[in-house]
């Protein structure tokens, strides 16, 4: 196919006929900044941070949703559009909540990026506050519609990827907003606690619900014996938050750092991954001997569970019976652990880090109370852990190797590949094929 020939910023380019300026622009590493755009998502257009100017045009042009044509001449930093994009921030500044300094995203906030980039000292216009209510209404994610900048990314993301649709756009110009279902809280929709909108949100409209200073609370109780559990994933992503190349492995670190917070135990969620498996591999075995019902579907992942509950209840039977690597930590650390350790279980306070805010809601469901005691008391990401030792002074990538605690502290390979998709459907098959073959 013949390519399309342009210019961008003086740079000849042969670009791929049907991409848009902002498409061709990346393919030739020239930044242009972006708020609603996202690469995974659906085209919105709205925010115009991605304005530039074409030679012929009377108008900016955006990028995101402008082809390219032959010969085009694009013009990426111009004074024009330089004031444009000003004019932009300063707007969505002027009816944002002037919190910085302790918003949860201060320095990883897109807006505030922006606003550095452009070298905007002063907001020249006075804006109106909207002084919604913060949403609180699910263990794993809390929603502060202030912050909102109206980009959609958490909609199409909840929409188009993960085929929820808790969130919708209402009202109209200034009344416009973000909003739950028909309008109400997020915990009385059929949000999955998934975060994903999270993770797409370029300001702190979403952040996950942090228990850190209840967990701090927890480890100054001398009254209390806080243990931890850490998943498969957190060893190998935790060191991004300290600088260290992506997938770097610092778990013998990671178990130092936890020590030095003042966890009286520390503990490997891969020990339950392999009970977990176990169980997996059983049910699997007796549901081919015995005619039951296939095929099985892991539960170790509650967003998907909460995904089938609301959208496929029919396939409930196929759901496996086990809990969650999580959740059998904690009722094994309040039973079996409480027992050999000579602790009073209501004295042990149960803490996990896991790379996904869909554990906080699992944690709490009604389910996890079988012992008596809640299985797992508190839920850290990954970032809050991180952000707990940086908190503490605590050095990651210079820590002296530690070991995890026994009993509760050893795994084999099968539970480590957890954290690898499909590696819980491998670890299952492996498990029964040596159960089956000795």
């Amino acid at each position: 196919m013949a390519k399309v020939n342009i210019k961008i910023n003086g740079h000849s380019l042969a670009v791929d006929p049907g991409m848009t300026i902002l498409q061709a622009a990346q393919s030739a590493g020239i930044y242009i900044p972006t708020l609603c755009y996202h690469p995974d998502l659906a085209l919105h257009g709205v925010c115009r941070i991605c304005s530039v100017e074409v030679k012929g045009q009377r108008t900016l042009c955006v990028a995101c949703a402008y082809p390219v044509s032959e010969g085009m001449e694009v013009y990426t930093h111009t004074p024009r559009v330089r004031e444009a994009r000003r004019m932009i921030v300063e707007l969505l500044l002027a009816n944002h909540p002037q919190e910085c300094l302790t918003c949860a995203k201060n320095q990883k906030c897109e807006l505030q990026q922006f606003a550095k980039e452009l070298g905007i000292q002063e907001v020249r216009f006075k804006g109106e506050r909207r002084n919604y209510e913060i949403d609180c209404s699910t263990p794993s994610i809390i929603r502060d519609p202030d912050k909102c900048i109206l980009c959609a990314r958490c909609v199409r993301t909840c929409d188009d990827i993960q085929s929820v649709g808790a969130l919708h756009v209402a009202g109209r110009g200034w009344d416009s907003m973000i909003v739950p279902g028909l309008g109400g809280d997020l915990g009385d929709t059929v949000c999955v606690n998934c975060g994903q909108c999270i993770n797409r949100c370029p300001t702190g409209a979403l952040k996950g619900n942090d228990p850190a200073p209840a967990v701090w609370d927890a480890i100054y109780d001398p009254s209390k014996h806080v243990v931890v559990q850490t998943a498969p994933a957190v060893r190998a992503s935790i060191g991004e938050e300290f600088g260290m190349p992506p997938g770097s492995r610092v778990t013998k670190k990671m178990v130092t750092a936890l020590r030095m917070l003042g966890f009286d135990k520390v503990f490997d969620t891969d020990f339950t991954a392999d009970l977990t498996i176990m169980e997996e591999g059983s049910e699997l075995i007796e549901r081919v001997t015995k005619g039951g019902v296939l095929p099985q579907i892991t539960s170790c992942s509650p967003g998907w569970i909460k995904f089938i509950e609301y959208y496929y209840p029919e396939l409930l039977p196929h759901v496996s019976s086990c809990k969650s690597p999580q959740q059998m930590f904690g009722a094994l650390a309040k039973t079996y652990y409480a027992q050999k350790a000579g602790i009073d279980p209501k004295d042990i306070v149960s803490v996990s880090i896991m790379p996904c805010v869909a554990k906080k809601f699992e944690c709490e469901r009604p389910e996890m109370y079988s012992s008596g005691y809640k299985d797992v008391d508190y839920v850290l990401t990954t970032r809050e852990a991180a952000g707990m030792m940086k908190e503490a002074g605590i050095d990651l990538p210079n820590l002296e190797d530690g070991e995890y605690d026994a009993p509760l502290g050893v795994s084999t390979g099968a539970a480590a590949i957890f954290g690898n998709t499909g590696g819980v459907m491998e670890a299952a098959l492996r498990t029964a094929y040596a159960l089956i073959t000795g």
